[in-house]
Parts: structure tokens; C-alpha cells; sequence
């Protein structure tokens, strides 16, 4: 009998296998992952082209479903649920931070970061609220009213997550979230994320630069669909 996770734990996968038909062939994506991460880590995944991380992304982020295998994400059971069930666990449990800032261009800041509010049902007095308190955790008290067309790479990725944080999620997930900055923006972006840990957010981030995987304390890598290295570190120093 599969033992839940306790009460401190944000992800915990037995298992997990997924496999995709194409054509004739059957691609293994992942081989069978056994994951564990408590509430307010910094976990990187790296890993070579193939080796799975898109795919572990996605099934940490309840955008798909597992061919087989078990994943508790903050204590209930997802691995088994139907499309619906798993938007409503997206919604309030993930925050997703993507490269590419997916912000709407013709509203404002403080819009583009009240709209999962909005699909939550939010009166929007709260909304307001809400929104601003997570534009001001991410340093853009001052840029509210900006349309996206007139802030930075950077301001637009911290408007991002700023979305992510606003439902207040058990999981922050990053995606590349550096992928489309310069290093002087991508060092700024990544010290934000170390200062949302500092503050309490469990975060898992997927990159393929080891100079960001070094703002994170563990990092895991994947090679052929499965977990080949597992490693905590002092954020900040190189990883190897």
C-alpha cells in the first residue's frame, strides 16, 4: 500500500513513467522518477535534450497525466485525475513563470496579474489588492498602470511572477524563465526568486544554464528519463 506524503511535503512522485506513440515507436520519456521536494526548497532540474524535463514539467504542472506511477502534489493524490480536476489544481496550487512572459499587450500590469483572480471568482475589490501586494513583492509598486509594450525584459518577467504568486500556490514552477534575458537582467530575476524563497515559496526550476541552477539549494538531473544526480548546495556557489 502507497504511504501519502506528511504534512511538509509539496511533491512527492513513486514511479512516474510516461511514454508517447510515435507511429510505430514508443518514446520513453520518463522511465520511472521517484521525487521528493518539502515546502520552501529551491530545486533546479537540468539535463540534456531528451532527458525528460519537459515532460517532468508537465506532469509537475498538472498539464499532463503519467502512463503510469503515482504524484502527490500538497498531499492529494493528481496522477489519476481528469482534465477538469487538474485545471482546478493548476489554478490554485501552481504558479507557472515561462520564458516567453505570455502577458496580455493590451492591459496593464496590475490586470495581467489579477486575471487567474478573475477565474477564481475573486470580488474584485480583493483582486486589487491581491495584485498589487504581489506586484510590490516583486519591486513594480511604481509600474502598475504599464502596459506591457512599456517595460523592460525584466519588468515583463517579474509581472509574470508576479501572476504566478498572486493565487498564492504551493509551487512555483520556472520554466527557462531567464531563456530570453541579458546575464545583468538574468542575475536580477534570479535574485528575485531567492529572496521569494527567502520569504517562504517552494520553487522548482528548470533550466539549462549551471550558473542559474546555482541560485537554487539542490539540484536534480535527469538523463534518459530518469533522475541521474540528486545534490543540495549553498545557493550561490557553482554547481558542478
Amino acid at each position: 500500500m502507497m504511504m501519502p506524503p506528511d504534512n511538509n511535503t509539496v511533491i512527492l512522485t513513486r514511479d512516474l513513467k510516461k511514454d508517447y506513440e510515435l507511429g510505430a515507436e514508443t518514446v520513453h520519456a520518463l522511465r520511472g522518477v521517484d521525487m521528493k521536494i518539502d515546502k520552501n526548497e529551491f530545486v533546479a532540474i537540468m539535463g540534456p535534450s531528451g532527458s525528460g524535463k519537459s515532460t517532468l514539467l508537465n506532469l509537475i504542472g498538472c498539464l499532463d497525466t503519467p502512463s503510469s506511477g503515482h504524484y502527490w502534489l500538497g498531499g492529494e493524490e493528481v496522477s489519476q485525475l481528469d482534465d477538469n480536476d487538474l485545471a482546478r489544481i493548476r489554478n490554485r496550487q501552481i504558479g507557472f513563470v515561462f520564458q516567453t512572459f505570455n502577458l496580455l499587450p493590451r492591459t496593464t500590469a496590475l490586470h495581467n496579474v489579477e486575471l487567474p483572480l478573475i477565474y477564481a471568482g475573486l470580488p474584485a475589490k480583493l483582486r486589487h489588492e491581491r495584485a498589487k501586494g504581489a506586484l510590490e513583492a516583486v519591486g513594480l509598486a511604481d509600474r502598475i498602470t504599464h502596459h506591457p509594450n512599456e517595460l523592460s525584459g525584466g519588468e515583463r518577467q517579474r509581472v509574470a511572477m508576479a501572476r504566478a504568486l498572486v493565487n498564492q500556490p504551493s509551487l512555483l514552477l520556472a520554466d527557462e524563465p531567464t531563456g530570453n534575458l541579458d546575464s545583468a537582467t538574468s542575475r536580477e530575476i534570479m535574485e528575485i526568486l531567492v529572496s521569494l524563497h527567502d520569504r517562504g515559496e517552494t520553487i522548482l526550476l528548470v533550466t539549462h544554464e549551471r550558473d542559474i541552477a546555482a541560485y537554487s539549494d539542490r539540484l536534480i538531473t535527469l538523463r534518459d528519463g530518469v533522475i541521474e544526480t540528486d545534490q543540495r548546495h549553498t545557493i550561490g556557489e557553482p554547481v558542478a
